[in-house]
């Protein structure tokens, strides 16, 4: 019997890395076995064209690269985690926790093209990875949703250096965050808000949210 694949998606700077932690220590003190991804896998030869993609030498702008070309890119490093790293686990019945997964495709490609186009993509992008490459759909998706203009201060102090193509350029950031938002309602995501009276929620709870979820949902 397989497995359950949580995911944690939202743009740069929203916090899926820490609250992907979270839900990891939560596992962890009510003795849940599972196993944790995040991608891209940098440090593997499978990024490699992710790496060159996101340094821009393919070129400056994100938008220089096609949606269906730059994603087959970061399906060819989950296609190697996948194989190489989780498949028996996640063929046992394990718990695969993701810090990014193929929705990140969704997120960061779609809005390269016009609205009227965007169904044709996802549509496209989860069947290429999820059927023709045989990647498992996932079970949950997070969204975390920060508005950009937070993301952008997150961002710069999180990193105090240039960012990739897609973090440079911010009108694209949020463009992405606008056309998640409706992806998020289409494919019945579970969209978390990260700001609640005009302040970032607390690490906590946010987390206490979504472990709430995960409770009703996966375990």
């Amino acid at each position: 019997m397989n497995g359950k694949i949580i995911v944690f998606e939202g743009t740069d700077g929203s916090g899926k890395a820490t609250q992907k932690n979270k839900l990891c220590e939560y596992f962890k003190a009510n003795g849940i076995d599972y196993r944790e991804v995040t991608f891209p896998r940098y440090s593997e030869e499978s990024s490699a064209l992710v790496r060159m993609y996101l340094g821009g030498e393919f070129g400056s702008k994100p938008t220089d690269v096609p949606a269906k070309t730059s994603s087959v890119f970061f399906a060819v490093d989950r296609y190697a985690s996948y194989q190489k790293d989780w498949k028996e686990y996640y063929e046992n019945g394990g718990i695969i926790v993701c810090d990014r997964y193929t929705t990140s495709n969704a997120v960061h490609q779609t809005p390269k093209m016009p609205e009227g186009e965007w169904w044709n993509f996802t549509d496209w992008l989860f069947d290429f990875e999820y059927n023709l490459m045989g990647i498992p759909n996932p079970d949950l998706v997070f969204f975390l949703d920060m508005p950009t203009e937070y993301t952008l201060k997150l961002i710069e102090h999180r990193q105090g250096n240039e960012g990739d193509i897609h973090e440079q350029d911010h009108n694209y950031l949020a463009h992405c965050r606008e056309c998640a938002l409706k992806i998020a309602d289409r494919y019945d995501w579970k969209v978390v808000h990260c700001i609640k009276d005009e302040k970032i929620r607390t690490i906590d709870d946010i987390s206490s949210e979504i472990s709430k979820i995960v409770v009703g949902e996966i375990l």
